[in-house]
């Protein structure tokens, strides 16, 4: 019961938060908040108490080399974004998504090898983005917005955590960094405001990973050593402090 409320009610409080401190800032800045580990860290915790801490700490290794698999969504989705409708631009986002998780559980992962990797590619990425618009108008989200992206936390966490056991450790911790809220803000972005917006979102979505990497490398490096509530307690003082550094890349 205690773990059933946990995932219905944390992850969907947390992009609550997220998603109305974003509204205060702006698109950059909702990507950069969007990109913590709001869904992925409350996965993984359910997986250390449900299936074992062995069990979270591979899907720790999968869940950092996710990261790879959202950046080719952002990556695709930007290069689209200002010729096509964001129809167009989400459904080759998603398989760009899928067709990386694909190669990637291909191969046997290892933690420090795949975090440095993970930088290189959020790094170039950012890089070979179109640099969008700063100067966007404001533009009220609908009321129904943040209700929708809460019920949206909640279902995905519980599809992951029940679906992990066949899935195996590996998998799921790939299949975990689906960036669902990505593919929120960037849509609704895009609609509301334009490609701009959209690629603004998402630019700041891939500055805020590198908090998200560093989070799972420390989950990865330490789980098996450590109590349980000081891993992630560790993990999210570190991933905040990284993310607090990133906030001036996206504030300029």
């Amino acid at each position: 019961m205690f773990l059933l409320a946990f995932k219905l009610i944390l992850a969907p409080l947390l992009i609550a938060l997220a998603t109305l401190i974003g509204r205060r800032w702006g698109h950059g800045v909702s990507g950069w908040i969007a990109a913590l580990p709001l869904t992925s860290a409350p996965v993984s915790f359910i997986f250390a108490i449900q299936y074992g801490t062995p069990f979270a700490a591979q899907a720790a290794i999968g869940t950092l080399a996710g990261i790879i698999s959202v950046s080719a969504f952002c990556f695709v989705y930007c290069r689209l974004a200002r010729w096509h409708h964001w129809l167009v631009c989400i459904v080759f986002a998603v398989i760009a998504f899928f067709s990386m998780t694909a190669l990637l559980n291909s191969f046997a992962l290892t933690l420090v090898p795949i975090y440095a990797i993970v930088l290189l590619v959020l790094s170039l990425t950012l890089r070979f983005i179109p640099k969008p618009k700063t100067d966007l108008e404001k533009i009220p989200a609908p009321k129904w917005d943040l209700y929708a992206r809460m019920l949206t936390a909640a279902i995905f966490i519980l599809l992951i955590t029940y679906a992990a056991e066949g899935l195996g450790p590996q998998l799921s911790g790939l299949v975990t960094p689906f960036p669902i809220f990505a593919t929120i803000l960037a849509v609704f972005a895009h609609e509301q405001r334009g490609a701009s917006a959209a690629i603004l979102a998402l630019r700041g979505i891939l500055t805020g990973l590198f908090a998200f990497a560093t989070f799972f490398l420390v989950i990865g490096a330490t789980l098996a050593n450590l109590p349980i509530a000081v891993t992630y307690l560790l993990a999210a003082i570190v991933a905040i402090g990284v993310n607090v550094f990133t906030l001036r890349f996206v504030r300029g």
